[in-house]
């Protein structure tokens, strides 16, 4: 298969009823409308035998695209120069949070990546670095992660998130709730932060989509006696 050939496979699985619900939550376009559930069905097994197809894939600029190169490509074989390439070409919050931080996050440039986007003034690279430190956390063994840092990232969160940008506000919640689920020597610190940041404001555009509560997230996993217990990978 070739660029042309998945391009095509993707507009014919789209429809207008799933492109009109990404873009009520902010997907500009280019994007034909393929539902996720699709897109694993049919072209994630002939995409991932070509990483260099995926590529190309994320070049197009189509969401759907971008989507399905980040379900098929090998994070391990991706290089720094293209984790930011993903990272500067993506135009909406969907591939930037659910791929582009996740693919980075299973790659050996996590924090380094994480770190550099956290301190960007564009919102949609902060948004992508809290996003890709949540979700190295959810896979990374407890010997490969910085308590001191997390702790210093949690400390930052209670005293800004309130006047943090909109995405941004959304994807910092998300790292309180990673840490609280996936560190359990920072348990403790993360309810207290989620405590003191309380409900997160976040405007979703038009949907009905709502910010989760970070506490009420935290207290689940804990009775269900599943704090610390790791996800396999973080692209799913």
């Amino acid at each position: 298969m070739n660029v042309l050939d998945v391009m095509a496979q993707l507009e014919a699985l789209g429809t207008q009823q799933t492109k009109k619900t990404f873009i009520r939550h902010g997907a500009p376009g280019p994007l034909f409308g393929v539902k996720i559930g699709d897109l694993k069905k049919y072209l994630v097994k002939e995409v991932k035998k070509n990483q260099q197809l995926a590529l190309d894939l994320f070049d197009t600029g189509n969401s759907d695209a971008q989507y399905l190169a980040g379900l098929a490509i090998n994070p391990k074989l991706m290089t720094k120069n293209q984790l930011e390439h993903w990272a500067d070409t993506s135009n909406w919050s969907a591939i930037s949070e659910a791929i582009v931080a996740s693919v980075t996050a299973e790659s050996p440039y996590a924090i380094e990546l994480a770190l550099k986007w956290i301190h960007s003034d564009d919102e949609l690279l902060e948004d992508t670095g809290w996003s890709c430190y949540g979700k190295f956390l959810s896979i990374a063994p407890d010997t490969a992660i910085n308590h001191q840092e997390v702790l210093l990232l949690l400390n930052t969160i209670e005293q800004t998130i309130h006047q943090a940008k909109n995405a941004v506000r959304y994807t910092m919640n998300g790292f309180v709730i990673s840490v609280g689920c996936y560190c359990p020597s920072l348990l403790d610190k993360a309810k207290k932060t989620a405590l003191t940041i309380g409900a997160v404001n976040v405007r979703m555009g038009d949907t009905a989509c709502k910010v989760p509560l970070a506490i009420t997230n935290i207290e689940k996993v804990v009775e269900m006696n599943r704090v610390g217990k790791k996800r396999k990978r973080a692209v799913c």
